[in-house]
């Protein structure tokens, strides 16, 4: 009887740690999938911002490349506008662009996720196990031994 009882207790165990595993696997999927969805909004949102600066780049190359070509060309005043804000705008662009290939530099992917995997790694590694009761085996004597008197 004492057999039985210990495994429905192992079995009851057994169980609770397959459902409590199969709960924690879909909990990280769950996140996972959620941060996934979260990371990739981010970089959209960076990689818009790039594309957003990419204008001033070119209008700033067209015009230092005007204003080089009137300089050149004519040697009066207005040349030196067009290479001042043509500067301004090759400057803003690519510091904006600068910026946002920085940080989507630094962006780890799917931090949260990694993060909490290593907390229930850690967590599993150092539970305690649950202590299972065995009921308490007399050691068993032999039809021959006793007689013996030892």
């Amino acid at each position: 009887m004492g057999t039985e009882q210990t495994e429905r207790g192992l079995s009851a165990l057994l169980g609770r740690l397959t459902d409590g595993f199969s709960k924690l696997v879909t909990q990280h999927l769950t996140l996972a999938r959620v941060e996934l969805m979260e990371d990739a909004r981010v970089m959209g949102s960076d990689v818009a911002r790039i594309a957003a600066f990419v204008p001033f780049v070119l209008v700033g190359y067209a015009f230092l490349c005007a204003a080089l070509s009137a300089f050149l060309a004519r040697w009066i005043g207005w040349d030196g506008s067009l290479a001042l804000v043509g500067a301004v705008n090759l400057v803003g662009g690519g510091l904006g662009i600068a910026r946002a290939a920085s940080r989507l530099k630094g962006f780890r992917l799917m931090n949260d996720t990694a993060q909490e995997l290593n907390r229930s790694v850690t967590a599993l590694a150092h539970q305690t196990p649950v202590p299972v009761p065995v009921p308490a085996v007399q050691p068993a004597t032999l039809p021959g031994e006793a007689g013996h008197g030892r």
